[in-house]
């Protein structure tokens, strides 16, 4: 089994790579834009579980190189993680359009560029799974985050139609919601500890999925809750909180 994760330098992707080398001692490749902590992290698997690992250059917002890369593969990868992201700074994104620009397109605009890639090839072949991860934060938009949240959004209808299209070539798409998880990525927030993972739980919830063919999961599980009431909030009152 070929595992490709892309963005295999984020915490919760390194985590996801480390439970399929040792539960299913997959080839694993990391695919990052920084070389050298990939190549550490790859050596890191081979020597913990025995199994092959390697890392490979990827810029998701690189997009003409996406089909270079996806050919440029030792072997067609029968499951892929888009674990790439980026939270950003809601308050500067209001402010400066780059910013903006820049969270919707790495957390949009770069998973659509090769994930469409890589679903060709794995409608092809009928088989495959994809697994996106997506965040609670696209399933309603709160003046906290919506720019990231509205990528979110755009790429969990995304992953929705991805799986409803390749369902009938035996392609398995799993959609996984985290709400708040301890990463690089988030440790400068201060996160409620009872509703936090860490991203070994994480890569653990992703895991068991895949094995039993999930579509779509919250990790952790009362975040499926969390969000019902949420998302159950009437527009008149919703917009006069302050989440």
């Amino acid at each position: 089994m070929h595992v490709l994760i892309l963005g295999g330098n984020s915490d919760v992707g390194a985590a996801i790579a480390a439970v399929f080398a040792r539960k299913q001692g997959a080839f694993i490749t990391l695919a990052s834009r920084n070389m050298e902590l990939g190549a550490k992290k790859a050596k890191d698997i081979t020597v913990r579980y025995q199994v092959e690992a390697r890392a490979v250059s990827f810029d998701a917002l690189d997009y003409d190189s996406h089909v270079d890369f996806v050919v440029g593969l030792e072997s067609p990868p029968d499951v892929v993680v888009a674990a790439f992201g980026y939270l950003g700074d809601q308050e500067l994104a209001q402010q400066d359009f780059q910013e903006a620009r820049r969270i919707i397109e790495t957390n949009y605009l770069g998973a659509v560029s090769i994930l469409e890639i890589l679903a060709r090839d794995m409608e092809q072949r009928g088989r495959g799974t994809i697994i996106g991860l997506g965040s609670v934060a696209g399933l309603r938009g709160r003046q906290s985050n919506y720019i990231y949240g509205s990528a979110k959004g755009g790429f969990l209808v995304y992953l929705s139609g991805l799986r409803n299209r390749l369902h009938k070539a035996g392609v398995q798409v799993l959609t996984v919601l985290p709400g708040f998880v301890a990463t690089k990525m988030t440790e400068h927030l201060d996160l409620p500890p009872k509703l936090t993972a860490t991203p070994e739980q994480v890569a653990r919830d992703v895991y068991s999925a895949f094995r039993f063919k999930r579509n779509v999961i919250y990790t952790r599980w009362p975040w499926r809750w969390i969000m019902t009431v949420i998302r159950s909030i009437p527009e008149f009152l919703f917009k006069r909180t302050d989440i």
